[in-house]
């Protein structure tokens, strides 16, 4: 798959209906293949114009945005966010979830937090916390710490000076259509599709 200008929509891992009862078929279609792909879509306009873009990566463009030309910054900041924030976002769920960290990340939770149920309520917070539409993240430092931060709209963890895990959607068109209004549960139900594994993947080669 391409990693460079034009980008293109990533394939979802499993099935559109993997995720159910949790997340259900017809949110996966118009998540992944409409709002996903008008992202994708999106950033690939915004840099249609300028060719001295097309050998960055999307790491390297959302990094250096302010070096980007002032009048494609937002685009790229709110398209080239929505297609790094999805990707992350749904090949980190998984239908046969252990349901609790694994390895080192394990240890990491359980030093930051005291406990994986403590973790969840924090996360379960930040992720209720959060105004409007937006994400709620777990991220790890230079260090291997970890930490819970949230992030408004399609922006990345502090313009990706950290490295992240794993992340919820909280947008409404993540979970509306099962769930309405009811997001609190739409988080409870996302613990159990969380992808432990390849977030221990990620912990232990950063992103970053």
């Amino acid at each position: 798959m391409k990693t460079t200008y034009p980008f293109e929509l990533k394939p979802l891992p499993y099935a559109y209906d993997a995720l159910e009862p949790f997340i259900d078929k017809e949110t996966m279609h118009l998540h992944h293949d409409k709002h996903h792909q008008a992202y994708v879509n999106n950033l690939n306009k915004a840099l249609e114009n300028y060719p001295e873009l097309h050998n960055k990566t999307l790491l390297e463009l959302l990094q250096n945005l302010k070096k980007l030309p002032e009048e494609i910054q937002t685009a790229v900041r709110n398209n080239g966010g929505g297609v790094f924030n999805h990707n992350l976002f749904f090949d980190g769920m998984t239908p046969d979830s252990s349901k609790m960290p694994v390895g080192n990340l394990a240890k990491a939770i359980d030093r930051a937090f005291g406990s994986f149920e403590n973790f969840k309520e924090t996360f379960k917070k930040a992720a209720l916390g959060r105004f409007g539409s937006g994400w709620a993240w777990l991220v790890s430092d230079e260090n291997g710490d970890v930490k819970i931060v949230s992030t408004a709209n399609q922006d990345v963890p502090l313009n990706l000076t950290v490295n992240p895990i794993l992340e919820i959607d909280v947008w409404e068109h993540a979970y509306y259509l099962k769930y309405q209004n009811r997001r609190a549960e739409y988080i409870d139900n996302w613990f159990n599709v969380i992808d432990w594994n390849k977030a221990e993947y990620i912990y232990n080669n950063p992103l970053i």
